[in-house]
């Protein structure tokens, strides 16, 4: 488990077979505290059926309407309002919006009612005192509300729609896995293969290419800037980029196997199937969802994303719709970790908008969820709240993942700059340790000038005890290279909850530091959180002269 693990809360919507065709149950499949499993039941509304047909007419650029359950819906206001208000045609240029509002309001009160309403709560004060976002997945095992638009929903007029919030981290999920593979080499850059199939229309190959040109100019420029994080100044990871024009499946599956490749970005024509629908990548060359989720799985791509259409959306044949059938469930059904299909059409300028966002955030190593959460941010700004481009993606996500495609930078390898001076990089003349003073008498040394004490594995000295901290303190070398005689001056630094005792051997008896800095002697003694603590004795020493040539 990652030390940067977000809380989660994971819920789930199924029919009530027995209970007649509107009701459902909703209940907690995880969450972030013991108490979190609930349970409720709920009948869909007449007049959120009638909102969303409204949605549909407005706003769905292919096919007829989706009215589930067997409603009978009138083209009255689904409020019972008159003239002018949601549910009535409007010319007014607000209706758009407001429609698209009301929805995301329903949606809201309806999934979160309840306890289901209580678990949200607490679940955000959890994620709220730990400072972190709290990861929210939904998994509809109902067909009929697959279609909905879940990712409009919004608590109340004036609040975030759940999928633009960085705190609350949206994504759709199924609980129908095959289990994660373990990364057996884990990225530090965007490997991404960008594969431009047939598009709907016909495309001579010049505009092909362009159109490639364009994308990947967008890409590229992802790692050639800087941007300012919420505390630092971050450089962009670095992104390459493979293009594939039109190509078979053979040449497909061969690039995929011959690369070592975490994203896969598909632009082209697409249409909803049995096998997770077909991508049609040249003339009449096609691949289905279910073969395309081999080659992903076993060349282990984190993240598949398409521009085609009804990736996220299931086959139907005749009236009714096949399970498991959308692009995005059957690739996660097999075990890759993330996709990202779009729910309908989008245009061209739209995607293009989103994959360069997209990019920069995936750069800024921010979470999958996260980064589609900025992503669709962008989509919104330019496109207008009133209008369909930033509702069109939709996130699957694997219910193992955790969201990582790129380590955090706390996680992440330290490496030396390049060009550094050798003077820079000479062994030191004095070597620091921390020494158990019980019958065991081990030695942990201080290496590279830092050494950070605490109960988590991550540390370089983990204590298992109790009183201790996850993170408890942090041993600091500071290098005075400015003298004409080099030295080195150490200090703790404390973060704990109980704080660390010190013993000096000029001192009466231990004192205790709490979330201070302090420089440290050769020969104090060090607990940490408790006088009942095993005492470890921080020494100093020269160092032996192989090391120091």
């Amino acid at each position: 488990m990652s030390g940067l693990e977000n809380p989660c809360l994971s819920l789930a919507i199924a029919r009530l077979s027995a209970g007649g065709t509107d009701n459902f149950a909703i209940w907690v499949l995880k969450a972030p505290y013991p108490g979190g499993y609930v349970h409720h039941d709920s009948t869909f509304p007449q007049t959120m059926t009638q909102t969303w047909l409204s949605w549909q007419e407005m706003f769905v650029i292919r096919g007829l309407p989706h009215v589930p359950f067997g409603h009978h819906v009138s083209h009255s206001s689904p409020t019972g309002s008159t003239d002018g208000d949601i549910g009535l045609p409007s010319k007014e240029p607000s209706y758009s919006g407001r429609l698209m509002q009301h929805l995301g309001i329903d949606l809201w009160s309806w999934l979160f009612d309840g306890p289901i309403q209580n678990v949200l709560a607490q679940s955000r004060g959890i994620a709220i005192g730990q400072n972190k976002p709290l990861r929210l997945r939904l998994e509809i095992r109902d067909l009929d509300l697959i279609p909905l638009p879940w990712e409009i929903m919004q608590p109340t007029v004036g609040k975030q729609a759940i999928s633009l919030s960085q705190q609350l981290l949206f994504s759709r999920t199924t609980s129908i896995v095959d289990p994660l593979k373990p990364f057996t080499h884990p990225h530090q850059s965007l490997n991404i293969l960008l594969v431009l199939g047939q598009d709907d229309q016909t495309t001579n190959p010049l505009q092909l290419e362009q159109e490639a040109a364009a994308i990947e100019k967008v890409l590229q420029a992802v790692g050639q800037s800087n941007a300012i994080s919420s505390e630092v100044l971050l450089a962009p990871v670095a992104t390459h980029v493979k293009i594939l024009l039109q190509p078979t499946p053979a040449q497909l599956i061969e690039t995929l196997e011959t690369g070592d490749y975490n994203i896969l970005f598909y632009a082209g024509h697409g249409e909803p199937g049995l096998d997770g629908g077909l991508l049609f990548l040249h003339s009449e060359r096609t691949i289905n969802g279910t073969e395309l989720a081999q080659v992903l799985v076993r060349t282990q791509v984190t993240l598949a994303v398409f521009n085609a259409c009804w990736g996220a959306q299931p086959e139907q044949v005749g009236s009714k719709t096949v399970p498991r059938s959308s692009l995005a469930e059957v690739l996660i059904h097999h075990g890759v970790p993330a996709v990202l299909g779009m729910r309908d059409s989008i245009a061209d300028h739209e995607a293009l908008s989103f994959i360069q966002a997209l990019a920069q955030a995936l750069a800024l190593r921010m979470p999958i969820d996260q980064a589609v959460a900025v992503a669709r941010q962008k989509l919104l700004t330019l496109y207008k709240f009133n209008q369909p481009a930033w509702t069109l993606p939709v996130l699957y996500m694997h219910p193992e993942f955790e969201g990582e495609l790129i380590k955090p930078i706390e996680e992440g390898v330290t490496e030396l700059p390049p060009n550094l001076p050798v003077s820079w990089v000479k062994s030191p003349k004095e070597v620091a340790s921390l020494r158990s003073l019980g019958s065991t008498g081990q030695i942990w040394q201080i290496r590279g000038g830092l050494m950070r004490v605490g109960r988590r594995q991550e540390n370089d000295l983990v204590i298992g005890e109790r009183w201790v901290s996850q993170q408890h303190a942090e041993i600091i070398c500071r290098d005075n290279s400015n003298l004409q005689e080099p030295s080195s001056t150490y200090f703790l630094r404390d973060f704990s909850r109980y704080g660390t005792l010190i013993l000096s051997p000029d001192s009466n008896g231990w004192h205790k530091i709490h979330h201070q800095e302090v420089p440290l002697q050769s020969g104090v003694q060090l607990k940490f959180g408790s006088t009942h603590g095993q005492a470890l004795e921080f020494i100093i020493e020269t160092a032996p002269p192989s090391a120091q040539s």
